[in-house]
Order: structure tokens, then C-alpha cells, then sequence
């Protein structure tokens, strides 16, 4: 796909006009990034002529790319919020990379709507009950038990085991580089 102004104004005029994303192409990015770079060679090259009419023309460009990326972002995670309620999946129109951020930021949303699933439904995400006050760490040493806040016994632990503490001990390991959460 080559790129050109009349092409990017006609994306921007109507990613603006439009509450559904304009279609382009899969490498769209890519051509767009050698558009962008062919055009900052020609700025550069204004500039040391003096060209105030091409130092406009990319600077217009620049605000131009800039808009397309934002109105096409808060469309996309319009459409991720509404697959992850309604499980309907639509990448339509999206450039490959804005496949891949829609689908991070559906199971983000839908990791999140597990949650309230859990704290409002009482269902359980999991085959074990999970206490919601609780956060899951890794040890980084060996730790003797010890008694918490809650007057409860904790420990002992060791290195690199996984772990659900209160929260607030969970944060305190981490604080002091004894545990992280694990990825």
C-alpha cells in the first residue's frame, strides 16, 4: 500500500466523521512509516533551505498521524469494551498491530470483569475460593514464620514458592525485595 497526503487526509477526515474505524489496510503502519520517514527526509532538507511551505506540510502531517492514532484508539478499546461484555469479537478494519491491542486489552477487561464476577455473583474464577483481601507473591528467600498483624502464624516460606498473604504483609515483602508478584 503506498501512502500519500491525499490518503491520509481522506483516513483523518473520515476517522473523524465516523464512530466505526475507516478500513485500512493490514500493513497500514508499515506503509505509514515509510511515508513518515520519506517526509522527514524531505523536512530536513526544507530546513536547511529555508522552505517554510514543506516545514508546514510536515508539520500538518505530523498532527494529522497523530489524531488518526487517537481517534482510532479510543475506537478500539470502545470495541474491546464491548466484546468483553458481549463475548463478540470484531477486528474488522483494524491493522495488524491494532489486532494485537485489542486483543491485550479484551482479556485485560475481561480478566477485570472476573473479578466483579466474583466480588458481586459470589461464582468463583477458580476451583478454590479466592479471598479478594488476599494478593499472590513469589518468596525471593527463605523466610522463617512470623507472626502478621492479624496475630495469625505465617511461614515459613521458601525461595521462590508462591503464596497468598493478607494483602498488606503481601506488600510489605515486596516493599522490602523479599517477594514479587509472580507474572
Amino acid at each position: 500500500m503506498d501512502l500519500n497526503y491525499d490518503e491520509i487526509r481522506r483516513i483523518h477526515r473520515l476517522e473523524k466523521n465516523t464512530s466505526k474505524l475507516v478500513e485500512v489496510e493490514g500493513d497500514f503502519f508499515n506503509s505509514l512509516n515509510e511515508f513518515i520517514k520519506s517526509e522527514k527526509e524531505d523536512y530536513i532538507s526544507s530546513l536547511k533551505d529555508f522552505s517554510i511551505a514543506k516545514a508546514r506540510n510536515f508539520t500538518n502531517l505530523k498532527k494529522m498521524v497523530e489524531e488518526i492514532f487517537s481517534l482510532r484508539e479510543k475506537k478500539i478499546l470502545s470495541l474491546a469494551l464491548v466484546s468483553a461484555r458481549t463475548n463478540e469479537f470484531n477486528e474488522e478494519h483494524m491493522a495488524l498491530q491494532e489486532k494485537q491491542l485489542y486483543t491485550d486489552m479484551v482479556k485485560v477487561l475481561n480478566k477485570h470483569k472476573k473479578m466483579t464476577d466474583e466480588i458481586f455473583d459470589g461464582t468463583k474464577s477458580s476451583e478454590k475460593t479466592k479471598d479478594l483481601n488476599n494478593l499472590s507473591i513469589k518468596i525471593l528467600s527463605d523466610i522463617p514464620s512470623f507472626i502478621g498483624t492479624d496475630m495469625k502464624e505465617y511461614g515459613p516460606f521458601k525461595k521462590d514458592e508462591n503464596v497468598e498473604l493478607p494483602f498488606k504483609i503481601a506488600k510489605l515483602f515486596i516493599s522490602r525485595k523479599l517477594g514479587e508478584a509472580p507474572e
